[in-house]
Parts: C-alpha cells; structure tokens; sequence
C-alpha cells in the first residue's frame, strides 16, 4: 500500500504564447481549471498505474475543495484521512508556452494545515511505501519521516519544492527524487556536488534518482550508477509530470521491483504525460504506459 501525505491544489493552466516577464501581462486564448498539488498528482499517478493508495492531506471547505478531490476520487484513492480546514483550498496559477515549459505560483492554503498525525501508526509498516513532498509543512513531514521509519515503512522523499529538512530526516529515506534545480540546491544545502552519487555519499547510502528532463535521470542505487534515458517524445505541457514520474516509480517499488525498473517504467510514464495537456488529466493508465513501447525495448 502506498500512503501519500501531501499537498491537494486546484490548477488555473493558462495556455500562452510566452511565459510572462516582470510586469508583462500576456493574453492566451483560453483557461483550465483542473486538480493537481504535488501530493495529489503522486497519488493519482500511483493509482492509475495499479497502486492502493490513502491520500493524507487537507482542503478548505470552500468550492474549490471538492474540484480539487474529483479526480483522486476518479482513481479509486482512499480519502478517508484528508480534512477539511477553515482555510482557501490550495491553488494554483500555471503558464505553458507552446514548447511545454511553465511557470508555476502556488497559494497554499489548505495545505499549511495538513499535518503528520493525519496518518495513523498501522498505516505505517513493513507493507507500506509512504510519499512525501515539500507542499506542506516541513516539520509535518520530517515527523512522518521519522515515524515511518521507526515502523519499518519504504520512504519516498520528493524534495519539490527544493527546502530545508534536518539531514537526519534526510537520512532516514530510502529513495530521495529531485530534479536538476533541487538537487543543486541540495548540493549547496549538504555541501556537496550536484551529482546522484555525490548525494547518494554524503546521505549514507540513501538512493537518488535525480531527474533532467528531456535529459534523462541520473540514478545512485545502493551499489550501481546509471543513466536512464528520457523517452523521445513530442513534448506539450510537461506539467505534472515529475509527479507522474514519482507516483509510478514508488508503485513499483512497493510492489517489489527493483529501482532499476522502477525508474525505467517512471520514465515511460513520465512521457507520456508530457504529450498531452494539463496536470493530473495528462497522468495515464496502468495500460497505457504497458502500451508505449520504449526506445530501449519493451517494459516486459
């Protein structure tokens, strides 16, 4: 079972023609109001590939809060554990030029009152793969990190976006993801250089898998180094696709895989979802990433 505590936003997409500069205003033709948070978009990554999944996190009671849970109720995940807060619902301001890059305002609402204790201990075990983010408190999640691990539960960490944590908390995970922006970030943050492995060292063996978009993934296992190359692909909107690509990798590392094939059919994943527009819309299905046939071969 995977337990994700994290952020649930509401997603205003601007399609532009450019991104806007300080103090340019840029007219589009249209916009989308679609689900999305980091938390909330790993969830529905994970379900759609086959994953159990409880969501643990918060929304307003306002209008916003039900559109924000549509599509996580859609996957078929467990939402017994998200409050509701006398706050906003979290909210999101996303812009995407023609090329698919985007810039990203976020209003967080909801999401600061989310805390760790929303998930209870016999969530937390042997059989569980807990997913975390940097959308809600830090000191909410460095407390359910240590918690898991106390209980023998897998840790997925996805440092996003880029903040503090104490480096034992850090320790504590067994796989940190982050992209090239984070991880230099974290480099400077653990004195270190900017490299999977060089995090993975300075962690004490903590798996990293560090992510360069249309560059692929920079992967520090336990006992190899590799490079796992980013799927060809026209790309769209990459929105919600680093989630995409967290959410299916922690579903196949709870399901027994090894982090080798976990970050490969991540990748695949990860793909797809930058074809196509949106946020937790463009996530696809457990048969659809068994369709894509990969440039390295077939996913097996």
């Amino acid at each position: 079972m995977i337990v994700v505590f994290g952020s649930i936003n509401l997603d205003l997409i601007f399609s532009l023609p450019s991104i806007p500069r300080p103090g340019e205003t840029v007219l589009g033709p249209s916009t989308r109001l679609e689900p999305g948070g980091k938390g909330a978009n790993q969830a529905v990554a994970a379900a759609r590939d086959g994953a159990e999944v409880v969501m643990a996190g918060a929304v307003g009671r306002d209008a916003l809060g039900d559109l924000a849970l549509r599509l996580l109720r859609e996957a078929g995940v467990n939402l017994d554990r998200v409050r509701r807060v006398e706050a906003s619902t979290g909210c999101a301001a996303i812009t995407v030029d023609p090329d698919g890059n985007n810039a990203i305002a976020v209003g967080s609402g909801a999401n600061l009152f989310a805390h760790a204790s929303q998930v209870e201990d016999p969530l937390l075990g042997p059989g569980t793969t807990v997913v975390l983010q940097m959308e809600v408190p830090a000191a909410e999640t460095a407390e359910l990190i240590a918690r898991a691990r106390a209980a023998g539960a897998r840790v997925v960490l996805n440092l996003a976006p880029a903040a503090a944590l104490p480096e034992d908390a850090l320790r504590a995970i067994a796989v940190l993801v982050v992209n090239a922006t984070e991880g230099t970030w974290l480099a400077a943050y653990l004195r270190c250089e900017a490299s999977a492995a060089a995090l993975r060292n300075r962690l004490g063996g903590v798996a990293v898998v560090l992510t360069r978009g249309a560059g692929g993934a920079e992967v520090a296992g336990r006992d190899a180094v590799w490079h796992e190359p980013a799927q060809p692909v026209p790309t769209t909107d990459t929105t919600a696709a680093g989630d995409c690509f967290v959410g299916v990798l922690a579903h196949l590392l709870d399901r027994g895989e090894t982090l080798r094939m976990a970050v490969r059919r991540a990748s695949v994943a990860a793909a797809i979802c930058c074809t196509r527009h949106g946020s937790q819309a463009s996530i696809p299905t457990q048969a659809e990433t068994d369709a894509f046939e990969p440039a390295s071969g077939p996913l097996g």
